[in-house]
């Protein structure tokens, strides 16, 4: 791990992990929502290294909030 991007989609990712343990029912479908947010942590792991950093930034907080509302969601109802 040597560049921000790098930190920034591990904690991320950590953070949607714990959520989907400690927050969710923990189902199949649920885990299948967030296995999409963890590829497009990883997708803007890679275009920010790339030297893509606004575009890298704009996925992480597009997949911190689509995780945000799907866990709200099920947990809620």
């Amino acid at each position: 791990m040597a560049t921000v991007f790098d930190y920034a989609t591990v904690a991320c990712f950590l953070g949607m992990a714990c959520a989907f343990f400690i927050l969710t029912a923990r189902e199949p479908r649920m885990l299948l929502h967030l296995l999409v947010v963890g590829a497009t942590f990883a997708i803007a792991n890679q275009v920010g290294n790339a030297g893509y950093t606004v575009l890298a930034i704009i996925q992480i907080i597009a997949g911190v909030v689509y995780a945000a509302l799907i866990i709200r969601q099920k947990s809620a109802g």
